[in-house]
């Protein structure tokens, strides 16, 4: 069968806020994009499953108003990041980012937040803020906007969209090329992607002048995770085989909040916004405890807080905690209509009935080290969004900075691409033909899915058991081990077989967990989400 190959100006492998924040702002500009997701529609990632919302007042007031607030939200961001934080990073975001909200979401693809009888936003407060700035839509803001920036795309002339289509493997000139030259007159670059094309099960080969991942989180590497089922780190893992340089693999973030229910292997959040409008966690006592923990209570910060429900479990050998939003004023049904709906499907009504919650793996804070403009290690390679790291959260995520973070620097790479167009040209065709379609080492079609769930079992009990939330040296030497044994095996297994989803997903996930214990190894220091015991 004969393989396909494209060649595009420019690909965005992702189609969360990021990715199609990007693809948006370069086809504005008058360049055609082309944009891949794993999923059948451009909301299968994490960025639709957000609750809260996605800051805006800081940098959008006049004059003294907006500085100070600018700089109270640098504050609120460098706390929860234990000043781990790059702060030109903070900066950066605390004066940019709201002009973004205003510039795309608000006026470009007009996202209906909530607002004020007055006609204002609405602004709500989440834990490790010092004051109300979130804008929201009730509790499902990142359905809202990736249902605005699909509408967009789906309408411009000048971006293709292609669903169900898997990225394998960056290509580059040095990995690549079969001849020789090029690793000497162009040195390394990346020049595009594998890619599976889940409809025919063949890969394809995509390359590309600038290539963008927008891959977004790694949660389902572990067991408990509010994620989708994408999330395995796929960007993480082929940068990582690519050479490129990572950054601050070790601080995963886990969210305080998640619904307690059994039969689910995917975690239903529970927004914190239930607690920044009055919420209370409850131990297996019905007693409310944060106060004993930390001064700002249920409004800590996330790693603060998981940390000390996870030390409130344990004391009560309990598999849960609650949370009692008895307390909040406003119309639960109408303000919080996804948590209201969630609960009511397994027999609770959270305006009298406390909600069963439990930490889970919920946001990568590290990922592929970039600039403010997405630019990575690798030449013709960015960056952006989750699966990125500017240093913006350090040691722990500051909440509702997800969504500003993908829409911000999204906005920023594709700025700095139309600002540079035409300086380097396209690739020649000569080094365009120079890479080989991609070549089946192995014909075996033995990825049979009981085999493939024991290692993913395998995966994600090691790493929530021993690079979870609490880490000791003993826990992380041991998946240490655990991980080099497995991904040897799983390596040896993917050359041998013939491809498929379902095998690329778990080499991607092994290969991300083997990255995040290494890092997590040799972070000695007990910070933020690397909790060493």
């Amino acid at each position: 069968m004969q393989s396909t190959r494209r060649y595009v100006p420019y690909l965005i492998i992702g189609s969360g806020i990021a990715g199609a924040t990007a693809a948006l702002t370069l086809a504005d500009a008058g360049l055609d994009v082309l944009l891949l997701n794993a999923g059948e529609i451009l909301q299968d990632g994490n960025s639709a499953l957000a609750q809260g919302g996605i800051i805006y007042q800081a940098g959008t007031a006049r004059g003294g108003e907006q500085r100070a607030d600018a700089q109270s939200l640098e504050d609120d961001i460098l706390v929860a990041g234990h000043n781990y934080n790059y702060k030109k990073a903070v900066h950066w975001i605390a004066h940019k980012g709201p002009e973004y909200v205003e510039k795309i979401l608000i006026d470009r693809v007009h996202i209906p937040f909530d607002k004020n009888p007055d006609g204002s936003f609405d602004l709500t407060r989440e834990g490790g803020h010092s004051h109300p700035r979130i804008l929201h839509k009730a509790d499902y803001t990142g359905k809202a906007i990736m249902d605005g920036l699909s509408r967009a795309i789906a309408n411009h002339p000048r971006i293709t969209c292609l669903h169900s289509m898997a990225a394998i493997d960056l290509l580059t000139t040095q990995h690549h090329a079969k001849n020789s030259q090029f690793r000497y007159e162009v040195g390394n670059r990346c020049v595009g992607a594998y890619v599976l094309n889940r409809t025919t099960n063949e890969p394809e080969t995509i390359l590309a002048d600038q290539t963008i991942l927008a891959t977004g989180g790694v949660g389902r590497v572990f067991l408990h995770s509010t994620n989708s089922e994408s999330c395995v780190g796929t960007g993480i893992a082929m940068a990582w085989r690519a050479g490129v340089e990572l950054s601050n693999l070790e601080f995963m973030q886990f969210h305080p909040t998640a619904l307690y229910d059994e039969r689910q292997s995917t975690r239903q959040l529970i927004t914190e916004s239930l607690r920044g409008e009055g919420a209370r966690l409850l131990n297996a006592q019905g007693e409310p405890f944060m106060h004993r923990y930390d001064e700002r209570g249920d409004l800590a910060p996330r790693d603060i807080v998981a940390q000390s429900m996870m030390e409130e479990m344990l004391s009560s050998n309990s598999p849960y905690l609650f949370l009692d939003a008895s307390r909040v004023q406003q119309d639960l049904p109408t303000r919080f209509p996804t948590v209201f709906s969630a609960c009511q499907k397994i027999g609770l009504d959270i305006r009298t009935d406390p909600i069963p919650v439990v930490p889970c793996a919920h946001y990568f804070c590290g990922g592929i080290l970039t600039d403010q403009f997405g630019r990575t290690s690798l030449k013709g390679l960015y960056a952006i969004g989750e699966c990125a790291c500017t240093g913006l959260h350090g040691a722990n995520r500051l909440a509702s900075t997800s969504l500003l973070e993908g829409l911000s620097f999204g906005a920023s790479c594709a700025e700095h691409l139309v600002a540079i167009q035409g300086q380097e040209g396209g690739l020649p065709a000569e080094l365009r033909n120079a890479i080989p379609d991609w070549q089946h080492e192995g014909n075996e079609h033995a990825d049979d899915p009981a085999l493939v769930a024991q290692d993913w079992a395998n995966i994600r009990n090691t790493m929530w058991n021993y690079v979870g939330m609490s880490r000791t040296q003993a826990r992380l030497h041991r998946a240490f081990e655990d991980m080099r044994v497995l991904v040897r095996h799983i390596h040896d297994f993917y050359k041998r077989t013939h491809i498929s989803y379902r095998l690329i997903q778990l080499f991607h996930g092994s290969k991300t967990a083997y990255a995040i214990t290494q890092a997590a190894m040799r972070n000695p220091q007990s910070i933020g989400c690397h909790h060493r015991i």
